[in-house]
């Protein structure tokens, strides 16, 4: 039986991955610097491992992992999140017969940064916004063009955006980015990409948001973001889960960040079949989406609707909550689902406590800073 290892359990598109998995006849594992998780819970996972955390020891964590890995006998490591700008660092050093799902580091730390995705994109003629280090000329431009957005080069989650009108850069920083405001819609996407081109490539836009995350997400069609991904693909020859943001310019969508992991794409493809194409890396067959157009975060939605429920749209937002299939839940494996306030519990008391989101929380030990 061949064994997996998922370097991350606290999340929703792991239990995705661990479930499919299970289902191509694989044995998981999770690796997880907290010590309960949500996809601990889960009747698919054979034994969960605690790590120390990568963002405060990334040279103890790539030892923790390696130590799973000999002991267990893997065959296959899949970093799930923000942790796998940190497993990629395992290329080179994993024993022999043992594959990593994921680029080398250095890719995915080049592509995580957002000024080192737009030099990419400048180089292949793929459509950003104008975009540069807040310390440079062109930056100070951009600012005093028009609406502009300040953002850390290094960061996730949407966190510390500031939209500016246009004007001078206070206090420009080499640690940030500087890019043309654009008002159109946020489309956000999930690729796995084999071969020069996608296996399967999920477009979604976020109906109900948690401060700059979407708990609530729809797919939606969009030929000219798939055509963008499919250019970026075989111009670069990027192997591995590949997710970018959107914003919409008209007609015309616009990349303004690169996410080389998981993101809540993944909701909305058949977990088996991408568990088969992740354990064959030969295979380039096509991976199907799932039929449900739209998908919730349960618990993370119920919050969202209790503290807007008298506003404009908290009825309806109410009544989709019990329409809209959840993420999590599943008949053949529901403790996940019932279990999670128990198992997020030290993010939900963190988050409590320091004022911080729960999503700022549920990443910040596993980020990659630089």
């Amino acid at each position: 039986m061949t064994t997996v290892l998922l370097t991350l359990g606290r999340l929703p598109k792991a239990l995705d991955l661990a479930r499919g998995f299970h289902a191509a006849g694989a044995r998981v594992l999770i690796a997880e610097p907290m010590q309960r998780h949500l996809t601990g819970a889960s009747n698919t996972v054979a034994a969960s491992f605690v790590t120390r955390p990568p963002a405060t020891d990334h040279a103890g964590y790539i030892e923790d992992l390696l130590a799973i890995i000999e002991r267990e006998k893997v065959d296959l490591v899949c970093p799930v999140s923000e942790e796998s700008m940190h497993v990629g660092f395992l290329h080179g050093r994993l024993p022999t017969g043992t594959r990593l799902a994921a680029p080398p580091g250095e890719t995915l730390v080049g592509l995580h940064s957002k000024l080192g995705f737009i030099e990419t994109a400048k180089r292949i003629g793929a459509a950003i916004p104008d975009s540069a280090r807040a310390d440079t000329p062109e930056a100070a431009a951009i600012a005093g063009s028009g609406g502009h957005v300040v953002k850390p080069i290094l960061s996730c989650g949407g966190r510390d955006i500031r939209i500016r009108d246009a004007g001078p850069l206070e206090a420009p920083s080499p640690a940030d980015l500087v890019q043309r405001f654009v008002g159109g819609p946020h489309l956000s996407s999930f690729t796995l990409a084999r071969g020069g081109r996608s296996l399967v490539t999920a477009i979604y836009q976020g109906t109900l948001m948690s401060g700059t995350v979407a708990v609530r997400f729809a797919q939606v069609q969009d030929p000219a973001i798939e055509a963008w991904i499919a250019h970026f693909i075989a111009a670069t020859g990027y192997e591995g889960f590949l997710s970018f943001d959107f914003i919409l310019d008209g007609d015309r969508p616009l990349a303004i960040e690169c996410n080389p992991r998981v993101t809540s794409g993944i909701h909305f493809v058949e977990p088996a079949p991408l568990a088969h194409a992740l354990l064959d890396p030969a295979s380039l067959s096509p991976i199907p989406l799932r039929p449900e157009r739209e998908r919730q975060q349960f618990y993370a939605v119920l919050t969202e609707v209790q503290s807007r429920f008298w506003r404009r749209g908290g009825g309806r937002a109410a009544r989709d909550l019990f329409a809209t299939p959840d993420v999590s839940w599943s008949p053949a494996d529901p403790l996940p689902f019932l279990t999670m306030t128990y198992t997020a519990w030290p993010i939900i008391q963190a988050a409590r406590q320091t004022g911080l989101s729960f999503g700022e929380i549920a990443t910040r030990d596993i980020d990659w800073n630089g």
